[in-house]
């Protein structure tokens, strides 16, 4: 169990990417709220942290996708495959807080989510401004975390799967 922090739970240092693109590469990027710390325009995949350190990587991804998106990974059309990649990096200084003391490194696992071109967004207003749908080179271009566009320069792998 984790221990309390603020009265909360500390975030567990393990998360998923989860790439949303159509049979075309088009890539779903969602805009983040601006009280994430970095100040300036923040766009991005679906991600976050397991809730209990239990939670299967695949159940993380879809529990995601959802609370961000509102789209369901088993709707018809879509597919949600692991990717079985992972980075491992350290946790922006801004946001050391949420973790236990000395935890500064998080582990991320990569999935892609195929829809179809019709898919509707319903974005989770706490966690994102805007989102926009964009050619898989574009979106990696405009990805802030480093590790994200290199999730997105993976595609063309999985277009044809």
């Amino acid at each position: 169990m984790n221990a309390p922090c603020h009265g909360l739970p500390y975030k567990i240092p393990q998360s998923v990417l989860v790439v949303i693109y159509t049979a075309t590469g088009q890539v779903l990027l969602l805009q983040r709220t601006q009280g994430d710390g970095l100040g300036g325009v923040f766009w991005q995949s679906v991600t976050g942290s397991k809730e209990v350190q239990d939670e299967a990587w695949h159940q993380a991804a879809a529990r995601e996708v959802w609370e961000e998106t509102g789209i369901d990974v088993q709707a018809p059309g879509c597919q949600l495959q692991d990717w079985e990649l992972e980075n491992r990096y350290p946790i922006y200084p801004q946001w050391l807080h949420r973790y236990a003391p000395g935890v500064c490194m998080n582990t991320e696992r990569v999935f892609g989510l195929r829809v179809p071109s019709y898919v509707e967004v319903t974005l989770n207003p706490q966690e994102h401004t805007a989102f926009a749908w964009h050619a898989w080179r574009e979106a990696a271009d405009r990805c802030y975390a480093p590790s994200n566009a290199e999730a997105i320069l993976h595609l063309p792998a999985f277009l044809s799967a």
